[in-house]
């Protein structure tokens, strides 16, 4: 009882142990190359979708407001949104733009379309500094 009340408290000690030496969060030039072919072509699914005005029901895409999704700002969010008169994050936003100019339907956060959409934005908006909050 005695024994195996020590190995039960020491399990995860051991576990991260041994995960430590199977070199679990290493990785090659070849993974890299592999994750940012991947990332970039959820940029281009997101340029896509961005310019091509069928997420809604009126023909107009979010690029007739935001051109190459520069003005979203995604550095500043969460913030606070006068038209959902709280704090939200971007996708929350967009279900907004999506609801309202483009008169379709929202996505969920973890959509292949929404998450799609949030790496175009962020693309387009690489190396500027994170302010959240910022207006």
């Amino acid at each position: 009882m005695l024994k195996k009340l020590i190995l039960t408290a020491l399990a995860p000690a051991l576990f991260l142990l041994g995960a430590s030496q199977l070199g679990g969060d290493e990785f090659d030039q070849a993974d890299l190359d592999r994750w940012q072919e991947q990332f970039m072509q959820v940029v281009q699914e997101g340029r896509d979708l961005w310019t091509d005005g069928t997420l809604g029901s009126n023909g107009v895409s979010c690029a007739q407001c935001h051109p190459n999704a520069a003005n979203t700002h995604p550095e500043t969010y969460p913030k606070f949104q006068k038209q959902l008169g709280r704090v939200v994050d971007l996708w929350e936003m967009f279900n907004w733009c999506l609801r309202n100019p483009l008169e379709g339907e929202e996505l969920a956060a973890d959509d292949d379309k929404m998450i799609a959409l949030l790496a175009y934005a962020h693309y387009e908006r690489r190396g500027v500094e994170l302010e959240p909050g910022k207006h």
